[in-house]
């Protein structure tokens, strides 16, 4: 059997098309290519976006910023002293790009305006620290950076 030139272009096409596909199959099948979204709830988080950049609003306008530190024994988040009397009450959220799996929250309970996550919860490498709180009926957030 002889080929022709228009025989020998639907072969190109149709094994190129099969190469694609191959290559598009194996990426969404193999496990150790992750395609998750950054958070579970994406789209509902989204929604509620306006609500967080007037909580940060409400935290940079705050006489003191909070301070975060590497310490020996962990660590130490330092909210502002205008709260110490009352205390505030939320969360702590640490998130790890790199694994999701060393994702945690904590709440926030305080002494002496300043509290201490140990040193064994973390490993080296990039956190994404989310701090939102309530004080006075005012919701407030903080988030960062750090590399641990």
């Amino acid at each position: 059997m002889k080929l022709n030139w228009g025989t020998g272009i639907v072969i190109a096409f149709i094994a190129f098309i099969g190469f694609i596909l191959f290559f598009v199959v194996r990426m969404s099948t193999d496990d150790r290519v992750n395609h998750d979204l950054v958070t579970e709830g994406y789209y509902k988080a989204e929604l509620a976006y306006q609500k967080e950049i007037d909580a940060e609003k409400n935290a940079k306008a705050l006489s003191e910023q909070i301070r975060i530190n590497k310490t020996s024994e962990g660590l130490l988040i330092a909210f502002p002293k205008e709260m110490e009397a009352q205390r505030p009450n939320g969360m702590v959220s640490l998130y790890r790009p790199s694994n999701k799996h060393l994702d945690f929250d904590l709440p926030i309970s305080l002494s002496n305006s300043h509290l201490l996550i140990p040193d064994k919860r973390l490993l080296d490498g990039r956190w994404d620290i989310k701090i939102s709180w309530q004080y006075q009926g005012k919701d407030y957030l903080h988030k960062e950076s750090i590399r641990y």
